[in-house]
């Protein structure tokens, strides 16, 4: 599906209008002490002329059929763009934490890599200390990577999903 560049872009979110959209589709998670899982996915980008771009997330788990078993993870936040390439995010989550991330725009293609540079969590939130995630826009979908580092274990892939412009 061919994307619009909204006419009312900020200058600073150009190099990502890519991501401006609804996406959907399905992903797999796994991580040290629990189950590997497969989830479905909402993922929505919006912008309305300022310089930031609004992301929005929402997951659900299903089973081997791809029927709906219980809702999972929600995510809210903010890319900001920076004019040198470089990029922030503020997110929070409905698990109890919230993150600020910092990293770069490619120049070459379209994705970008950011990484946890504060975490802070309240007390009923599970412990979990960092994450690096990284967004593509692969032969017209959203690819991306999320790795944690949480309950005790180091950095490594936690969950991943392909995801189609609706």
């Amino acid at each position: 599906m061919v994307f619009e560049i909204p006419a009312n872009i900020h200058p600073s979110c150009a190099r990502l209008a890519w991501l401006i959209g609804t996406w959907a589709g399905n992903g797999h998670g796994e991580y040290p002490g629990i189950d590997a899982f497969e989830f479905g996915q909402e993922v929505v980008f919006q912008q309305d002329g300022r310089p930031f771009i609004h992301y929005f997330s929402r997951s659900w788990i299903v089973d081997a059929e791809g029927n709906h078993v219980r809702e999972a993870a929600q995510e809210t936040g903010f890319l900001r763009p920076q004019e040198d390439g470089t990029i922030e995010m503020v997110m929070a989550h409905n698990l109890g934490f919230v993150e600020i991330w910092h990293g770069e725009i490619h120049a070459d293609q379209p994705r970008f890599e950011i990484v946890t540079d504060a975490v802070a969590r309240t007390s009923t939130a599970k412990e979990y200390v960092g994450g690096k995630r990284l967004y593509g826009y692969v032969n017209g979908d959203l690819l991306y990577a999320f790795d944690m580092a949480a309950q005790g274990h180091e950095l490594q892939p936690h969950t991943h999903a392909q995801l189609v412009r609706q």
